[in-house]
């Protein structure tokens, strides 16, 4: 039997035919094309924002080389065969050169901005970081690092106005850290080989503002003053010697600290706040502590409490030296006492210095804790007598505190006890 010649039409095989085969065609071309035409926007964007940071970098300008410690030798050296590396005030004298500085730079943009922009934006600018002239807008603390983790927000610094407004969605977080996969100039320190400057890298838990171990602080540094506005601290007075369990007292001096500034550890206040400045001189605080040690020969275990722990805020202060008398309950067995005083911001930390080689506001002195006895009360008197006559220079007194029988050899202990 024949077929037929004639068939019947597919109502499925042309579904797929003419007038919608072409259209199908015409629809893949526009998408491609839109596809194209987004790349080549975005390429050409990127290219613009690598120019722009790259001809920043020709603007960045070495520092001027700040004063340099006049009995220190100079640059940097090894000791022991090469086992210590001494850097001379602190690295300050080895200054970059504005065509170093140029060149890191622009090899923190190459490698940040254009087509791994988005990766600078993150982990990248986290462990980048340097130049003297090139400005900042801090947004290595950007999508990564303190907004979208929201570790300087509602947690840790919100309740004391470091949180939302300054190290969370605004500032560090959203719209800085956002534009273009992160920032276009280089960070501060960029090419020095920066191990990191946010917690963004870090695995540890964020610190929540209370006495915490093993946590990442990620509050910003704040304002740190010029040298001459830098926070110092002297301890001016303290006893050479004291009985166990005998009220003394220790005289403390503060410069540049407006001591009107504290928030209670206990309260969630440690580590949460950033330094501020008033009229150019800190807003805090200073401790005095004292701790018994059970060596002179080595550094003694930190964790152990002190005996003895004050945190002074008296709403006095200012640029002018004043000082401050701390009374001491007592010590509570003998041996040798390390008493130390130490300014802090408003979180407590000892505030920033303008140059490297600055002594940080801090003071220490070895105090000898005796038992009981009737000539302890003695050689205290002697000691005092005879470190007052060291320091003033006065023979009248230096003879004062040699009367009596043996106050005078007691008065040169009291001078090896008050170093």
């Amino acid at each position: 039997m024949r077929r037929s010649n004639y068939r019947r039409a597919s109502t499925k095989s042309g579904w797929f035919s003419g007038r919608r085969r072409i259209i199908a065609v015409a629809a893949t071309l526009v998408a491609f094309g839109g596809i194209v035409t987004v790349t080549q926007v975005s390429s050409a964007s990127t290219q613009r924002t690598q120019k722009k940071a790259l001809s920043a970098c020709e603007n960045v300008q070495a520092p001027a080389g700040s004063k340099l410690s006049t009995k220190t030798r100079k640059g940097t050296w090894t000791e022991k065969n090469g086992q210590i590396t001494q850097h001379a005030d602190d690295g300050a004298g080895d200054v970059a050169t504005t065509a170093q500085l140029r060149s890191r730079c622009r090899q923190w943009v190459m490698n940040n901005v254009g087509n791994n922009g988005g990766k600078g934006g993150g982990k990248g600018n986290a462990t980048a970081a340097p130049s003297a002239g090139a400005t900042s807008a801090n947004t290595n603390a950007g999508g990564n690092n303190n907004g979208g983790n929201n570790n300087n927000g509602g947690n840790n610094n919100g309740g004391n106005n470091n949180g939302g407004n300054n190290n969370g969605g605004n500032n560090n977080g959203g719209n800085n850290g956002g534009n273009n996969g992160g920032q276009a100039t280089p960070p501060p320190g960029a090419g020095l080989g920066v191990l990191t400057n946010s917690c963004a890298t870090s695995k540890l838990t964020p610190h929540d503002g209370f006495q915490k171990g093993d946590r990442c602080v990620s509050t910003e540094f704040g304002e740190v003053s010029s040298a001459a506005n830098n926070s110092s601290l002297l301890i001016t007075q303290s006893p050479p010697v004291v009985q166990v369990n005998t009220p003394f007292t220790i005289k403390v001096s503060t410069r540049n600290l407006i001591r009107d500034r504290f928030l209670a550890a206990g309260q969630g206040g440690y580590y949460v706040e950033s330094s501020v400045l008033q009229g150019g001189i800190e807003r805090g605080h200073f401790h005095t502590a004292c701790r018994m040690l059970a060596s002179l020969t080595e550094a003694p275990d930190p964790s152990p409490v002190p005996a003895f722990f004050v945190a002074t805020e008296d709403k006095k202060g200012g640029k002018a030296p004043d000082e401050v008398t701390i009374q001491v309950a007592g010590l509570p067995t003998s041996g040798t006492a390390q008493c130390a005083s130490w300014a802090g911001d408003g979180s407590h930390r000892i505030p920033m210095m303008e140059r490297a080689n600055e002594t940080p506001a801090f003071d220490a002195v070895k105090i000898r804790v005796v038992n009981g006895g009737g000539n302890n009360g003695g050689q205290q008197g002697g000691n005092n007598n005879g470190q007052q006559g060291g320091n003033n220079n006065n023979g009248q007194q230096g003879n004062n505190g040699q009367q009596g029988n043996n106050n005078g050899q007691q008065g040169n202990n009291g001078q090896q006890g008050g170093k």
